[in-house]
């Protein structure tokens, strides 16, 4: 660690401070930065001294996030800001490392955040291990016209209800947060101009979805833009694109979010929709064995793997492991053949499932003999990782 950076928890003092320079970093508007850490909780709150002024900051939110059908404890970070006065100067890595430190104080097995560039994060071993798409549609073209279940308004302030539903899914789901009550209020805040309109899939005794949304009118287009969405069944699916298509007389485009590779689009009579957007979030592994055991496995896999891990950071994750999987389960075990090699940052896409062990060996993020990457494919053979979330 830089000697001359102080790491330590956010005062209310610090919070002004750092709400000056979120509010520079992030082009927020004057007071903006007040709301959001409200929302987030001082005691989330980590800033950076340097010479006894505060240098910069960043936000913990204590989430989870399923993997394998199992929610393995995470720590998502937000709101990295550095002082434009201290950039360059090793502010930023430095209040990355002393984050991560403190986060494996905390026992907190994963840690997730969106980048803004990605080479501070690969530094302190952080590697892309999932991904969030835009994706947008002419209302005109989904030409889909039954809807099997009932589509009804619900007042959007219950969140409860939301957040019932939205468990189904996400526990399904490889890669979906369970979120920090902060993405919940983000998902229902609206500005002046804004009207948030949310809907029932299915009857309200046995719902089968939801959707939330806003409308918006630009110079060129009528845009309904969605913000959360869940479907639990096939019948909700199409439910929920006639009630879209419905919109066609007024709404010019529809935007939501999704996979890389979309299932809901399978339904369209024609390859219609096109990705506008594409972010690659990054995940990094905080502690070897207890992410390795807290995360699900595919049924039917009896295996063993070897595994030799480098992390020059945080240096418990520094030896040989033996990763044991039956019954959906991980056990690990110190020691063993060393036969599938990495370091910190190459186990992530590994652990997520976002590239192949055969494709992270082509990129030079791993070496192992042909057993330990039959081995690994197996272990580690999961839907494409990601997640409808910004944070």
């Amino acid at each position: 660690m830089t000697p001359r950076f102080k790491y330590t928890r956010a005062s209310q003092g610090d919070i002004q401070q750092l709400g000056s320079i979120l509010e520079q970093c992030f082009v927020m508007s004057s007071g903006d930065s007040k709301i959001y850490a409200k929302g987030i909780g001082l005691e989330n709150f980590r800033v950076i001294y340097r010479e006894d002024i505060v240098a910069g900051g960043l936000a913990i939110l204590p989430m989870g996030q399923w993997w394998g059908g199992q929610r393995v404890p995470m720590a998502g970070i937000a709101a990295v800001g550095i002082a434009p006065e201290y950039r360059g100067d090793g502010a930023a890595i430095a209040l990355i490392q002393h984050t991560l430190q403190d986060i494996s104080e905390q026992e907190i097995p994963i840690s997730v955040l969106y980048p803004a560039t990605q080479r501070l994060y690969r530094k302190a071993g952080y590697e892309q291990a999932g991904t969030s798409c835009v994706w947008e549609i002419s209302a005109e073209s989904i030409q889909i016209r039954q809807q099997p279940l009932p589509v009804e308004p619900i007042i959007p302030k219950n969140q409860t209800f939301f957040r019932e539903l939205y468990q189904q899914q996400a526990q399904l789901t490889h890669g979906y947060l369970d979120r920090h009550p902060a993405i919940w209020q983000g998902l229902m805040r609206t500005s002046d101009s804004e009207t948030l309109y949310s809907y029932l899939i299915g009857d309200k005794d046995q719902p089968q979805g939801y959707i939330i949304f806003t409308q918006e009118r630009t110079k060129d287009d009528t845009i309904l833009r969605i913000r959360d969405w869940v479907m639990l069944s096939n019948a909700a699916v199409q439910s929920f694109w006639s009630f879209i298509a419905n919109h066609r007389s007024q709404i010019d485009k529809v935007l939501w979010k999704s996979s890389v590779v979309d299932a809901l689009t399978l339904l369209l009579p024609e390859h219609s929709a096109t990705i506008k957007n594409q972010d690659r979030w990054m995940l990094r592994i905080v502690d070897v064995c207890k992410a390795l055991e807290a995360r699900g496995y595919p049924s039917g896999v009896d295996a063993e793997l070897h595994l030799e891990v480098q992390d020059d950071l945080l240096t418990a994750n520094n030896g040989k492991f033996i990763l044991s999987v039956a019954n959906c389960k991980g056990k690990v075990t110190q020691g063993g053949k060393g036969e599938l090699q990495l370091d910190i940052r190459g186990l992530a896409p590994l652990y997520t499932g976002l590239f192949t062990p055969r494709q992270l060996q082509l990129t030079g993020k791993l070496n192992a003999t042909e057993t330990a990457l039959l081995t690994a494919t197996q272990i580690f053979a999961s839907e494409s990782p990601w997640m409808v979330d910004f944070f």
